[in-house]
């Protein structure tokens, strides 16, 4: 009787997930077909998945009409860089919050998952004055920062679940051994983090990649501004979007994160297991 009773659940929770995924897929599919629609099917009333007259047209226009090379190249630098900070910064933070169970821990959580509802239009204005004395406005390093400071609380809250799972044991072995904080931090749990670490970095550069509003604020100058900024240029002037240039060009910009996360996802996943049968 429980057998057949949970199948029907199963196929519903497949049914769930099945829909789930159709909505997510949706807008990215039709942004590939647009990408690659020539001008006549984007106006027409009836439009189709498939374009019937695929071309590359839009891309070349999307080259032609932006720097979407030298902005790439930006949002990359800015990404890489706030993903490896956040981790390196986090990792000592989240072992001594998750190893100190303290009245000081919990309340340091606890603000770290508050900090994370604040909306950045509430920030933005401090948060220009601060960069504005620091003379860091229009500059990729101020935005790094930005993104460091605004990825990290989310960052160590997950490295810490990640440091809690590690068993306490092996480090207690390592200081019978002699081995201080630092070197248990070091050789013994940092190994055991490998997929903690891949999946904060990958949260932070995805969070840093994707940001528009920092970067439309504090950058200034055509040549220092990041992808996500670059994409609106292909408005116009009425707020009329060039369709077709813009679809490719934010087809391209998808390509990066996605190729990310399908090499990261796969070794994550080879990590946990990897560690499930160690003796």
């Amino acid at each position: 009787m429980s057998l057949r009773t949970s199948r029907p659940a199963r196929a519903g929770q497949y049914l769930a997930l099945l829909c789930y995924l159709v909505f997510l897929a949706f807008p990215f599919l039709w942004l590939i077909s647009t990408a690659f629609k020539p001008a006549p099917e984007l106006g027409s009333l009836h439009p189709t998945w498939i374009p019937d007259s695929p071309t590359l047209e839009n891309f070349r226009q999307a080259f032609d009409e932006q720097p979407l090379l030298r902005a790439a190249g930006n949002s990359l630098t800015v990404a890489l860089s706030a993903a490896l900070i956040a981790v390196v910064i986090a990792t000592p933070m989240a072992y001594v919050m998750a190893r100190q169970r303290s009245r000081l821990a919990t309340a340091a959580t606890g603000w770290v998952v508050v900090s994370q509802a604040f909306p950045f239009v509430l920030v933005i204005i401090p948060l220009f004055l601060v960069l504005k004395n620091l003379h860091l406005i229009n500059s990729l390093f101020g935005l790094i920062m930005v993104y460091v400071v605004w990825s990290l609380p989310f960052a160590l809250w997950m490295l810490v679940g990640y440091v809690r799972a590690v068993p306490a044991e092996l480090e207690e072995a390592a200081a019978v051994d002699g081995a201080g904080r630092l070197r248990t931090l070091v050789s013994v749990t940092a190994p055991l983090l490998a997929p903690g670490f891949v999946a904060t970095a990958m949260f932070a550069f995805i969070t840093a990649w994707n940001e528009f509003f920092f970067a439309l604020v504090l950058l200034k100058s055509p040549e220092k501004q990041t992808l996500p900024v670059i994409l609106t240029h292909f408005l116009g002037a009425e707020g009329v979007a060039d369709l077709g240039p813009l679809a490719a060009a934010a087809f391209l910009a998808t390509i990066p994160s996605l190729a990310i996360f399908a090499i990261i996802q796969r070794r994550i996943t080879g990590g946990m297991l990897a560690g499930a049968v160690k003796t």
